[in-house]
């Protein structure tokens, strides 16, 4: 079983833990499972970047990042070394262990 805790760059949003999560959901299955806004306008097939956040802790615990999920993540706003998409960052099977999240300040998209 996997522990996730989320933060939040947007300001006045509380860091929210996540305890007894099952491996073969992805972050983004999480968060949306537990109230947590992610944005994800493909549908969760790797085919954009509004799902973006950062892996700060337990990127073993995940799958691998793909060739295609790094094109887009160049594509995302303010990309960093841990930047990943939360639909592709599926949890191992048979794996536990903490995963750190910080999700980006969304309230920025609707600024453009």
């Amino acid at each position: 079983m996997y522990t996730i805790h989320f933060k939040f760059e947007q300001k006045g949003l509380e860091p929210v833990t996540i305890e007894n999560v099952e491996a073969g959901q992805s972050l983004l299955e999480v968060a949306m499972d537990n109230n947590i806004e992610l944005h994800h306008n493909c549908g969760m097939v790797c085919a954009c970047s509004t799902c973006h956040l950062y892996l700060e802790k337990g990127d073993d615990l995940v799958a691998e990042l793909s060739d295609k999920e790094e094109d887009f993540i160049d594509r995302a706003r303010n990309p960093k070394l841990e930047s990943r998409l939360g639909c592709q960052c599926v949890l191992n099977d048979g794996g536990s262990g903490r995963i750190e999240v910080t999700i980006p300040d969304q309230s920025l998209i609707h600024g453009e």
